[in-house]
């Protein structure tokens, strides 16, 4: 392979991904902007593609997944990974957006719920069931985003779909505080959740905790705090993409099979960068950074 000796000049096609611990705040796509400012820091052009398979609310904490250079590509497929989630529900108060964003309000309960109740009720919640997305939420409606009328004090129709729950476990109960842990597929709004699950129980149903610990086969265990990722960040920091996952890109012609080598040292895609394997990518896929399309939206 041919050396370059500056990143800036270099025709390269860097693959890898970054498994981050996001904290709460900071929004998905500020997670990307920070990776890809380390990596500038590192020597890499700043044409360099960082995006996200999944984007997790600045409300909440726990896994994101780092696309880097043409795995960026692969935002729909990691994206459509089965998730799961801790979460915590206030049942006393209701809220606009289903969680902190907005103010919660109480809420006249007739009968406080037993434990007993809550099981009974959940089951109602595993499986395929129609779920209306939070009006504070990412959701296209009319060429604008959900949020944007939410904000203005317009009434919209939010437009149930069909989402789907493999289990949900209750952890903790102790009124007015239910603890859950959620196995879901693509599409399911937590938020949306703890709202149904109250309106069935007949109380309120605010979320006040979301940690995402797990997308598909990767796990928050595995994840880097984004306080502890390095500056500058050496593409040796970058995880290999599994070979399922270098099948769709290979059909573009961005990898082949004799690249192994440059794959064990997180450089799959592309020409090196002395000391670092880095390459830089002119792509332009979704939910990469410079792209705000994620805010409010949780996977």
């Amino acid at each position: 392979m041919k050396t370059v000796k500056n990143a800036k000049t270099g025709a390269g096609q860097l693959c890898g991904l970054l498994l981050v611990d996001k904290p709460k705040r900071p929004t998905s796509m500020h997670v990307c902007r920070i990776i890809k400012r380390r990596l500038m820091n590192t020597g890499f052009p700043k044409s360099i593609k960082v995006g996200h398979g999944g984007t997790l609310d600045p409300l909440a904490s726990g896994l994101v997944v780092v696309l880097v250079g043409k795995a960026t590509r692969l935002c729909d497929v990691i994206m459509a990974g089965e998730k799961e989630y801790s979460a915590a529900i206030d049942l006393e108060h209701f809220s606009a957006s289903c969680d902190l964003e907005t103010r919660p309000e109480p809420v006249e309960i007739e009968k406080i719920p037993t434990r007993a109740d809550v099981d009974l009720i959940l089951k109602d919640f595993v499986g395929e069931i129609s779920q209306a997305p939070p009006i504070y939420s990412a959701m296209w409606i009319g060429g604008k985003r959900a949020y944007e009328y939410a904000r203005k004090g317009r009434e919209v129709e939010m437009v149930k779909r069909p989402v789907f729950i493999r289990s949900i476990e209750v952890t903790s109960f102790a009124w007015p505080r239910l603890e859950i842990h959620i196995t879901c597929g693509k599409g399911t709004y937590i938020r949306s959740l703890a709202r149904d699950i109250g309106v069935a129980l007949g109380t309120g149903g605010v979320l006040t905790e979301l940690r995402r610990t797990r997308i598909g086969t990767m796990r928050i265990e595995d994840a880097t705090p984004l306080d502890d990722v390095q500056d500058p960040l050496p593409v040796s920091a970058l995880q290999v993409l599994s070979p399922e996952l270098l099948m769709v890109i290979a059909p573009k012609g961005q990898c082949s099979d004799d690249r192994s080598a440059d794959q064990r040292r997180g450089n799959s895609c592309g020409t090196r960068v002395p000391g670092d394997g880095g390459v830089e990518d002119d792509g332009s896929d979704q939910a990469v950074a410079g792209d705000d399309s994620d805010a409010g939206l949780e996977e």
